[in-house]
């Protein structure tokens, strides 16, 4: 049997809700026939392995049969082990590590699905004795190929988002039950999850392409990412939001990744890079140093998304856009553990990431997502007019003190009619807010009033979404209403910077 390197586990406490779902999920066994397959949902940070570790000790001491968890990753397979270990159940670590089959078979194998697929294809491991298969991210479509050869075990599937990776392989189709455990909002009202701080920079995401798999390509996202604009932006929003706090940035390129490294280095700041290329001896040593350092940051590619708990990151910066809902929220999860020191984390999106999933902590129908993903991608990927409209890195880098830079017009105007007040209070409001963002980015006025000329396309944007709220609008009266707004956002930057000078 392999000897398993990890640090001693102490055994966490199970807690109300976590005792709840063991409960129904024990009942689910108990009731449903061999062949059955069950899909339970918690967020990141909620507990799962405390959750199916209990549930695995509890099948055994009852039945008496196998079990089997399902992992991807063999730091997840190892963790898990280790768990179960703590847990006092007799489980093997099935890594391609281990070559023969062991003669005293344990009561719980946890493998990584090549790793077993290839043990089942030589005769080493017979599927046909397991009573209970747990698969840990059940999202992973790659598990599907394993499931059909445990024909006579109950198969619990275990994620954060019940949405498949792969849109061609939908998860009901796999699962006939879904189990919602408790949502992220009742986890922070309980003191169990951090609150989240969300800051959003809207940034121009038009030269992004996206690959066959749905998500953005590496290639189009270095070339935006590693800008010199958008790492500008970057450096603005960490010292504006995250300065002394211990901060974990995730980017989809190592190019990108690198830039980021270098420019924080030369700024004089405590960074360190990892991906997935990077030696296990130098990544177990970085994980170390970023524990142990106050005010860290942690630059990283393709890691940390799953099995990496540091419940003393203080801050999160989405460094990348993603189209997957999955990783979003695995992404956000990792700053969400909460101590006795922190009750909130910092989240700061440079992707528009939340303008196309929501807040984080938002409630989510994850029952019609799990029964309707197509629909549910279908509606994601079509966006709205705001997400298509979105500001460009190099203008967003002109006006680097101001934290946000859109302007909703629609829901402003549905505001105003909403509270009986006359439409034009939107284009007023709209006026005001670009005032103030030339003022906070200028010394003089005659800076302020070269900013306000920089802003004519989000004015154009501005007037011709005002417009059509209106309707039945000219296009002498739009092309008026422009030469309007630009006359009047002059007049009050020049009237307000009178004031502050008089002051």
């Amino acid at each position: 049997m392999e000897t398993i390197p990890s640090p001693i586990i102490p055994k966490k406490k199970v807690y109300d809700y976590q005792q709840s779902d063991i409960q129904t999920l024990l009942s689910k066994v108990d009731s449903v026939p061999p062949g059955s397959r069950l899909l339970y949902q918690l967020p990141t940070g909620g507990g799962k392995t405390v959750i199916f570790s209990e549930i695995a000790k509890n099948y055994i001491q009852k039945y008496a049969r196998q079990v089997v968890v399902l992992t991807h990753r063999v730091e997840l397979c190892r963790q898990t082990s280790s768990v179960l270990k703590k847990m006092g159940i007799n489980n093997l670590a099935y890594t391609s590590e281990v070559k023969k089959k062991p003669r005293v078979q344990p009561d719980c194998y946890v493998a990584m699905i090549e790793t077993l697929k290839n043990r089942i294809r030589d005769k080493q491991f017979n599927p046909d004795g397991v009573g209970l298969v747990i698969i840990d991210e059940a999202h992973h479509n790659s598990f599907q190929k394993l499931l059909d050869k445990f024909s006579n075990a109950i198969i619990i599937g275990v994620t954060a988002t019940p949405l498949s990776s792969d849109i061609t392989m939908p998860l009901h189709k796999n699962y006939s039950e879904l189990i919602v455990g408790e949502n992220i909002q009742s986890l922070i009202a309980k003191g169990y999850l951090a609150k989240p701080k969300t800051h959003k920079y809207t940034v121009e995401l038009n030269s992004l392409v996206a690959a066959s798999h749905g998500d953005y390509t590496v290639a189009s996202s270095d070339l935006l990412y590693a800008s010199d604009p958008m790492l500008e932006l970057l450096s603005e929003a960490y010292k504006n939001l995250c300065i002394g706090k211990k901060t974990l940035i995730f980017n989809n390129g190592i190019f990108t990744s690198k830039r980021v490294f270098q420019m924080f280095t030369d700024a004089g700041y405590a960074i360190r890079h990892l991906d997935n290329k990077t030696p296990k001896e130098e990544r177990i040593a970085t994980l170390k140093w970023f524990k142990e350092t106050k005010g860290a940051i942690l630059t990283s590619v393709s890691l940390l998304t799953t099995g990496f708990d540091e419940p003393s990151i203080q801050a999160i910066i989405l460094y990348r856009a993603t189209n997957s809902l999955t990783l979003y929220h695995q992404m956000i999860g990792r700053g969400s553990r909460r101590m006795s020191n922190k009750k909130t984390f910092t989240i700061v999106d440079l992707g528009n990431n939340t303008e196309r999933f929501g807040e984080w902590n938002a409630p989510m129908d994850w029952k019609y997502i799990f029964e309707n993903p197509e629909s549910y991608l279908t509606k994601e990927s079509k966006g709205s007019d705001y997400e298509s409209h979105t500001i460009s890195s190099e203008l967003r880098s002109k006006f680097p003190k101001t934290l946000e830079l859109s302007f909703d017009i629609e829901s402003a105007y549905l505001d105003a009619l909403k509270n009986n007040e006359k439409p034009k209070i939107v284009i007023r409001d709209s006026i005001r807010q670009h005032t103030l963002m030339c003022i906070e980015n200028a010394e003089t006025i005659s800076e302020a009033l070269h900013l306000s000329d920089e802003l004519e396309s989000e004015i154009t944007w501005r007037v011709k979404q005002y417009c059509k709220c209106l309707e039945n609008t000219t296009k002498n009266y739009t092309d008026w209403l422009q030469q309007d707004y630009k006359a009047k956002l002059r007049a009050m930057i020049q009237k307000l910077m009178h004031r502050i000078a008089a002051q």
